[in-house]
């Protein structure tokens, strides 16, 4: 069914999508190719920035009036919608395109076949499913938030080949290397939010925020101006945040979540950029499903980076969709604290399963990547 040349496109199409992985959310990576009748690329973009023109706009851009009887390959079904951008399917069908050839259809209620219906409409050729899986994997945050109504959540640990995070006095710093901690701050920069505990607030005062100059060869890649700092959620039942915490010092949005109100006089003292919401709660703490609920009106994907407890609890709750462990060339002893906090498992069917997607060296470090199934 498929030509040589179009797998060619759409996987130049994925290439594309992939360059705005750090500046497009909420918005989908997406990737555009306009080739003529003899196979030339005469067009090519990507969606770069949420608010500025769709991929398929500066693909028809480039391609000017050779748009006209061509084919374009897109990796998500064009919009069909008026938003802060006219519709993708309507510029389309405006440049004379000939054929249109999609990866995957557009979940977002928005869309979810009309752009398609649209194309076809005005009489242009519509095919889909091309690299669809592919496709998929440019946008697991976006497909979560549009197909579950929460965001995709992945957990980050850092431990020991003996399987410990810190000490038994609590010592950490430093478990992994330079290189590792610089991976970490492009973790962080991929994601909507940042999730962490009150706990490790009290305990290590961190600042939740992407440093640019840790970034490393990203920076080649992003301006400084470019970086979206993520949303910083500290999960905070019995309202225990202090008012001199480092992360509340810092410009960029905190969410502090709590089981019960703030008194007036704290939700008062906070810096304009931290928001205070009251969440339900189960024995005591956030309900975490509620929690990505509310998250997942904005949040495509969130990185939760917290001690065992809570990380544990994501797992417990059936809630987590991914891990990624950096694993250190140390032991640090029995007596070390525990990567995960999990109920007391009686058979081997009741854990969760894991599925290794990926493992490389990261300086000193093992970096692994594994699908939670439950």
């Amino acid at each position: 069914m498929w030509s040589t040349t179009d797998i060619a496109m759409m996987s130049r199409a994925i290439m594309l999508a992939r360059r705005g992985r750090y500046t497009t959310r909420p918005n989908p990576n997406v990737g555009c190719v306009i080739i003529d009748s003899h196979g030339a690329i005469v067009g090519e973009g990507w969606h770069q920035r949420a608010g500025g023109p769709h991929a398929e706009v500066h693909a028809w851009r480039m391609a000017g009036d050779k748009a006209r009887g061509a084919t374009a390959y897109v990796t998500l079904e064009p919009c069909s919608h008026y938003g802060r951008t006219p519709p993708c399917a309507k510029g389309l069908i405006e440049h004379g395109l000939q054929r249109v050839v999609i990866a995957m259809t557009d979940p977002n209620p928005q869309v979810a076949g009309r752009g398609i219906f649209m194309l076809q409409d005005a009489g242009i050729e519509v095919v889909s499913g091309l690299m669809a899986d592919e496709a998929r994997q440019l946008n697991p945050g976006f497909l979560s938030r549009m197909e579950r109504g929460r965001p995709y959540v992945t957990l980050k640990l850092a431990a020991s080949l003996d399987g410990k995070t810190a000490l038994a006095n609590g010592e950490s710093k430093w478990i992994t290397g330079p290189a590792a901690r610089q991976d970490v701050q492009r973790l962080r920069a991929l994601n909507c939010a940042v999730i962490t505990g009150i706990e490790t607030v009290l305990a290590d005062d961190p600042s939740m925020n992407v440093r640019y100059q840790e970034l490393g060869y990203l920076q080649q890649q992003l301006g400084e101006d470019e970086l979206i700092q993520p949303l910083r959620v500290v999960l905070d039942s019995a309202c225990r945040m202090p008012l001199n915490a480092r992360l509340l010092q810092l410009s960029g949005a905190v969410l502090l979540v709590s089981c019960q109100p703030y008194p007036a006089e704290f939700c008062e003292a906070l810096p304009a950029h931290v928001q205070c919401v009251q969440l339900p709660g189960i024995d005591g703490r956030v309900d975490l499903a509620a929690l990505l609920q509310y998250l997942g009106k904005s949040c495509n994907s969130v990185l939760v980076e917290a001690g065992a407890t809570l990380s544990g609890a994501f797992v417990s709750c059936g809630l987590a969709d991914q891990l990624i462990l950096y694993q250190a060339p140390k032991i640090l002893g029995a007596a070390g604290r525990n990567l995960l906090q999990l109920p007391p498992y009686q058979q081997l069917s009741q854990i969760p399963a894991l599925q290794l997607i990926e493992q490389r060296k990261v300086g000193v470090d093992n970096r692994l990547t594994l699908k939670i199934g439950y």
